[in-house]
């Protein structure tokens, strides 16, 4: 299995939602192909656990040249739990959810870059994290990112350095 990430929000202002609305929103914004099925996964008691989405860079009938796979999780899933503050430099005292999961990186790096801009655009308090990297992205980051030429190693690279 690849490399991971995950969109980092307010515990207090998290819903599934919320996110399911905005990963639509971020999709159209970024000229992504989005399938939902609306399949959703219960615990053994009948809670809601997660549901998970493919974000494509092309439709789903041509050229599937890059494909990402996001789980959006309930509040009560212990997938969201982070624990992380201190490794990334943020604050030990902001309470955070880690939510959007996506399985790999690898390979959709420009659609990533690309959906995660419009998504930070909605919630610029929001921030990505790939889980292999020792930082996160703020909007401020994205936001420069896309104003420069494209680099497939972006997200390989410290933003503040």
């Amino acid at each position: 299995m690849g490399t991971s990430a995950v969109i980092l929000t307010n515990k207090d202002k998290y819903s599934p939602e919320q996110l399911l609305a905005d990963t639509i929103v971020a999709a159209f914004h970024s000229d992504s192909a989005l399938y939902f099925y609306n399949n959703k996964t219960y615990t053994n008691e009948g809670e809601f656990l997660y549901t998970t989405l493919n974000i494509n860079r092309k439709s789903f009938t041509g050229d599937n040249e890059s494909s990402l796979i996001f789980h959006i999780h309930s509040i009560n899933s212990p997938s969201t739990e982070f624990y992380y503050h201190e490794d990334l430099g943020l604050d030990t005292s902001e309470s955070l959810y880690q939510v959007g999961h996506i399985e790999d990186i690898y390979g959709n790096q420009e659609l990533i870059l690309n959906f995660i801009h419009e998504y930070l655009k909605l919630n610029p308090d929001d921030y990505f994290w790939i889980a292999d990297n020792d930082w996160i992205y703020r909007f401020e980051d994205m936001q420069k990112l896309k104003s420069i030429p494209y680099d497939p190693d972006w997200c390989y690279k410290n933003p503040t350095e």
